[in-house]
């Protein structure tokens, strides 16, 4: 009986080869495993409403282990498909400024190097909100690339977003800008675990946060098109206002103490992905029409932003950035000489300095001073019971000269080109209350 099943087995196993080979299917690699990768959009969400700046972002993966993600492609409506930023975890700044009102088809797609996956898409609405006529023409957006150097010693930390968000709650709250008018530009648009020092979290934009403002990366194409952006709305009212804040690594030669090795050089920042020169975001700037605008580049080595190299001396004139003109208040958190200081969990220490004037009213009646070092006048004709932009960057100055917590960033000498509300041989006599 055990002889008959061995013959038949013998039988069968015969007939199978004889099969498979009359079929051709040996020399086949069969994989039962499903190595086709996945990929998931998770901001914005399908269905939503969209404007200005938008990061979309999501993941992607092999479910079943083997090859990593060589890439990820997103395609809007008709469009070619892009490749992304990132793989497991990847993002694409899309710009909505001039596109039109209307819904726009979101498509997503993985690769392994072998297979795409299955294509996933969305579809949003994009609705760019335009200004109204009222009190409300008002901008602010806030800059800062901080964690972008792979050596952890040069970071700076998450501090930076984290003030930006205060100051842009308070002008929301005391000054009456709209948030569809205020935008925070932080790293690539990413939030990292570790206080900025470890890995990428989720974007700016899917954190919870109090208001509805936008959010997006600091490169250089996102500076240059938002600050575009915000120049164009802002030119089509004679009332406007604008507010802008940059807080980066500057560029300097920190062996070079007294000079920092910019004397023959312009003042220079970094973006997430490029640098920007004074020169530069000046030939930006041009257009702008407002004539109530402040302007803070807190870095190292920055005069040069406002036309300054220490002591108020004047940049000369062919090193000039155009920044500063009539109607402007140009801040730099340090001389051009100098470097600059941050806490890498509440910010750079100028811009805390000059936001406590603000926001606490302390700085009401300082005033310039000698070399625009910053003094109090207690005489009720300096006080009017409001900060302007103006005391608050003598309040600051007073403070890292005269408070003995910030003795050892007093070397930073922050600089001042007080144009409002026009520029000319004298100080001008306004203030730009924001």
């Amino acid at each position: 009986m055990r002889y008959k099943w061995i013959i038949a087995l013998t039988v069968i196993v015969v007939f199978t080869l004889l099969i498979g080979n009359y079929l051709g299917l040996f020399g086949t690699n069969f994989n039962f495993n499903n190595n086709n990768p996945t990929v998931i959009i998770t901001y914005p969400s399908d269905g939503t409403t969209v404007s200005k700046l938008v990061m979309i972002s999501g993941s992607a993966s092999n479910p079943d282990g083997g090859k990593d993600i060589n890439s990820v492609q997103i395609k809007i409506d008709g469009n070619n498909w892009v490749t992304v930023t990132g793989t497991t975890l990847w993002s694409y700044d899309w710009t909505t400024y001039t596109l039109p009102d209307g819904q726009y088809n979101i498509s997503a797609r993985s690769y392994n190097g072998e297979d795409y996956s299955e294509i996933v898409s969305i579809t949003v609405r994009v609705n760019n909100p335009t200004s109204i006529d009222s009190g409300t023409h008002k901008w602010a957006i806030f800059i800062a690339a901080a964690n972008f150097p792979k050596n952890n010693d040069s970071k700076l930390g998450n501090g930076g977003l984290y003030l930006a968000e205060q100051m842009a709650a308070f002008f929301i709250e005391n000054y009456e800008y709209p948030t569809s008018q205020i935008m925070v530009l932080f790293d690539d648009g990413w939030i990292r675990s570790d206080n900025g020092y470890g890995t990428k979290q989720k974007t700016l934009q899917e954190r919870t946060h109090e208001y509805d403002i936008s959010y997006g990366g600091t490169t250089k194409a996102n500076v240059i098109t938002s600050l575009q952006y915000i120049i164009n709305e802002s030119n089509t009212y004679p009332d406007s206002e604008v507010f802008i804040w940059i807080f980066d690594h500057g560029i300097g030669n920190n062996n070079k103490t007294f000079t920092g090795g910019k004397i023959l050089q312009r003042s220079e920042i970094f973006l997430w992905d490029d640098t920007i020169t004074d020169k530069e975001l000046g030939d930006i700037l041009a257009p702008l029409e407002s004539k109530k605008v402040a302007i803070i580049i807190d870095a190292c080595y920055t005069g040069g932003f406002a036309d300054r190299t220490i002591l108020s001396l004047r940049t000369s004139l062919f090193m000039r950035s155009g920044i500063p003109q009539n109607g402007r208040v140009v801040i730099s958190g340090t001389s051009k000489f100098r470097a600059g200081y941050a806490s890498t969990i509440q910010g750079p220490i100028f811009t805390l300095l000059w936001f406590e004037g603000l926001s606490t009213g302390n700085a009401d009646g300082y005033r310039p001073g000698l070399f625009d070092r910053g003094i109090l006048r207690k005489m009720k004709i300096f006080q009017d019971g409001q900060a302007s932009v103006e005391e608050a960057f003598y309040y600051a100055r007073t403070m890292l000269r005269t408070d003995e917590k910030y003795q050892d960033f007093k070397s930073m000498q922050p600089q001042i080109n007080d144009g409002y509300p026009h520029r000319g041989l004298f100080r001008s006599r306004g203030e730009l209350i924001p």
